[in-house]
């Protein structure tokens, strides 16, 4: 009975999206492959096979008889990826410098330009010289192209090879006979052979430039997790690595120290900093019993917490995991211009080699003959469909920047078009992050707003509770009150003792919530303020003054201003708006009134966001959602640590960029001036952009369409009119023209 392996390989030498495509065509007709998923951004190879019917060297072997190389799984900075990824923008640079004089003197003169008293023959010599380094330097194409022909699968790369090739060799041979023929004049080919591989360049250089995003992000993630803990042995402490704590360990974490592993409190009092790993914005209080997440920062006091989760099991570990299956699994949006080459480049060498062939079975001249086969190939080069794509891709890249919005891929600006359902984290996201004093309600009238808060913020400043700081910070132009006798009590509240105004003694002081001041058998009966408040989704501090409440602070972290014209635009353009938060369902109900959001899911951990995702992409029910079964595309906005998994998950990631760098690096789509207006814009300038690359193609296609049957000799009998391969060469320049040209005109869009 036959098993089935699955192997990952880390692969190098993958220098553009139909690198991945070609492996995959590849593997796919080997005998006992049953399943293969390339993953050009990750440079990896997943492969479901039959050892059994096919080894694991012999798909090793394959693919690097496609002239990419296997290597053991590096780390993810390794110096050899480094150097593989800088490689494309060096060979850019110098193809363009040689470029420049190819062009110079090939067609300095006709431009006006001075020819320094250069012979013809100096100046052919020059660009064979110029033109034989561009091909140097694209000769991973070159190579590319020559073993997609071997292997029978011939992609843009073979037929880039074969043209420029073909002029090259074409140019060079009536070099030669020039300089032995002195009546001789020659047609050369060499800048188109020189532009079309500078142009192809580049946009294999477009391609390296957002490459490695997610494995840059994976790596961050990696580096939240502490290296060190300390370990009570013996009721001694005593520092180990993090690969050395084991399941019931007990572990000190000192203020301000990471919290190491996965555990529970076994004793103390703090307040945590779990946004990393919750996205929650205000520190969550942590006390015997209450369970301490890895990675996340203990901000005040200390914590003796019970090892439950090492290694791979821990949170931190799974976001990880979540991160990295999401990314391999996630099925590559195949570019236009590689769905349309599939079929065009075969075609194109067909029709190519057939008009060869008939030509001379019709009894012409093997030159006549070859001449048309290099027409045929030269008018069908890719280089207007090369162009289409990074033209487009650069010019609405660069209006979009101008807005603040960086669109990191031509991915991303593809399936932004499809995009139908975007969601949106909360906190830090459509709130602004951090929690603020909004309220503060008088209920006595000798205690005013702004008597209440510097009674608060005095006594507050001593308090290690996570909202003591937005008290705080809020009278921090307001002279104190003094205060004396303060005592913590954690998960409650706070009191002291103070002289008010307009009194002599000393007076008990209660600072806490409603179950704090019911329990010191306080009335706070007929608050209906109070209720208003806590039902908005803000957080309430019952302040009360020798056994009565005299006031009310609440906090709460607010809507960004542009969250709800963001929403209101987005649903304008006809998609649907959500909304997923770690937060607690009162206030995410209550900001998702505000903003007027209608479907929402709260209380969810980072893993859970993802998977809500991954069930909406699969059609399946969300609790109390209204949402028709279809095929949603769906967008993600965030903007923390905890976002990445969903950022991963989703078929479009949109990142704050007042966001961590690791939501920034996940995300497809940045919104540098944090304003959530720009969704809606990231996603108009990905469809007009998407209608330019479509239009350009079209151009492209149409010279071929009209071109190519006349560079066959289809009106040679009929007419006595032939295309010759300078006529060719300029129909093919006039397609990159058009493409350029349109791209241009890109510019004068406003927004």
């Amino acid at each position: 009975m036959s098993s089935t392996k699955i192997i990952q390989l880390e692969i190098l030498g993958m220098h553009c999206a139909n690198c991945a495509l070609n492996i995959e065509r590849a593997l796919n007709k080997a005998e006992g492959v049953n399943d293969v998923q390339v993953n050009y951004a990750m440079e990896n190879a997943v492969v479901e096979f039959d050892p059994e019917i096919i080894k694991q060297d012999n798909i090793e072997s394959l693919i690097n008889r496609l002239g990419y190389k296997i290597v053991s799984t590096p780390p993810l900075t390794s110096p050899q990826r480094g150097m593989e990824q800088n490689r494309p923008k060096i060979r850019l640079v110098l193809s363009v410098l040689a470029g420049i004089s190819v062009l110079y003197f090939s067609m300095g003169v006709m431009l006006g330009l001075p020819d320094f008293g250069f012979s013809m023959v100096s100046a052919s010599l020059v660009q064979f010289f110029f033109t034989s380094i561009i091909i140097y330097l694209s000769r991973s194409i070159w190579i590319s192209g020559f073993k997609s022909f071997r292997m029978l699968q011939p992609g843009m790369d073979a037929l880039v090879f074969l043209s420029t090739a073909t002029a090259f060799i074409f140019s060079l041979i009536n070099l030669i006979i020039s300089l032995f023929k002195k009546d001789f004049t020659p047609t050369l080919y060499f800048e188109s052979a020189a532009l079309i591989l500078i142009f192809i360049s580049l946009g294999k250089y477009l391609e390296a430039f957002t490459k490695g995003k997610t494995s840059e992000a994976i790596k961050k993630l990696i580096g939240l997790g502490a290296k060190e803990a300390t370990v009570l042995i013996d009721n001694k402490e005593k520092k180990i690595s993090i690969k050395d704590v084991k399941i019931g360990d007990i572990i000190l974490v000192k203020p301000g120290e990471k919290i190491p592993v996965d555990g529970i409190v076994i004793e103390g009092y703090s307040a945590v900093d779990e946004k990393a790993i919750t996205g929650e914005s205000i520190p969550v209080e942590k006390k015997v019993n209450d369970i301490a997440i890895g990675a996340t920062i203990n901000k005040t006091g200390y914590l003796k917490i019970k090892c439950s989760r090492v290694g791979k099991n821990t949170m931190l570990s799974q976001i990880i995991i979540i991160v990295e299956e999401a990314i391999n699994n996630k099925a590559p949006v195949q570019k236009l211009v590689d769905k349309i080459s599939y079929y065009f480049t075969p075609s194109v060498i067909v029709i190519a080699a057939a008009s060869l062939v008939f030509w001379l079975f019709s009894g012409y001249s093997f030159g006549f003959s070859i001449s048309i086969f290099m027409a045929v190939l030269v008018i069908a080069c890719p280089c207007a469909m090369g162009l289409a794509t990074p033209t487009a891709v650069m010019m609405g890249t660069s209006l979009a920047v101008a807005k603040g919005i960086l669109i990191k891929s031509s991915r991303a600006l593809e399936m932004a078009g499809k995009i139908n359902l975007i969601v949106f984290d909360k906190t830090g996201t459509l709130t602004e992050g951090e929690p603020k004093v909004t309220d503060i309600v008088s209920l006595k009238s000798h205690y005013d707003t702004k008597y209440l808060l510097q009674i608060a913020a005095s006594i507050e400043k001593y308090s290690e509770h996570p909202l003591a700081d937005a008290i705080v910070d809020k009278a921090k132009y307001l002279p104190g009150v003094e205060v004396s006798d303060f005592k913590s009590h954690p998960g409650k509240g706070i009191s002291a003792r103070f002289i008010p105004v307009g009194r002599k003694d000393k007076v008990d002081l209660l600072l806490g919530t409603r179950s704090f001041i019911d329990l010191k058998n306080i009335s706070i009966q007929s608050m209906t303020k109070l209720d208003d408040l806590e039902q908005a989704g803000k957080t309430t501090i019952i302040i009360s003054v020798d056994n009565e409440p005299v006031g009310v602070i609440a906090l709460r972290d607010n809507l960004k201003k542009s969250s709800k014209t963001a929403v209101k635009s987005l649903k304008s353009m006809g998609l649907k708006v959500a909304m997923l938060s770690g937060d607690n369902k009162t206030v995410v109900d209550a900001i998702a009134k505000e903003a007027e959001i209608e479907l929402i899911v709260a209380e969810v951990l980072p893993a859970d966001k993802a998977k809500v995702i991954k069930k909406i992409q699969n059609n399946q029910p969300i609790e109390n959602w209204k949402l028709e079964t279809g095929n949603w595309r769906i967008a993600f906005v965030g903007d923390g640590i905890n976002d990445a998994p969903a950022l991963a998950q989703a078929d479009l990631g949109i990142a704050m960029g007042s966001g961590t760098d690791i939501a920034i690096e996940s995300g497809d789509i940045v919104l540098i001036k944090n304003d959530l207006d720009d969704v809606a814009k990231a996603i108009d300038y990905s469809k007009y952009t998407m209608r330019k690359i479509k239009h350009n193609l079209f151009w492209a296609f149409v010279y071929n369409i009209v071109g190519i049957p006349i560079a066959a000799g289809l009106l040679y009998n009929s007419t006595g009119w032939l295309l010759s391969p300078a006529i060719a060469a300029a129909a093919m320049a006039m397609s990159s023209v058009s493409v350029v040209s349109n791209s241009l005109l890109m510019k004068r869009r406003q927004q």
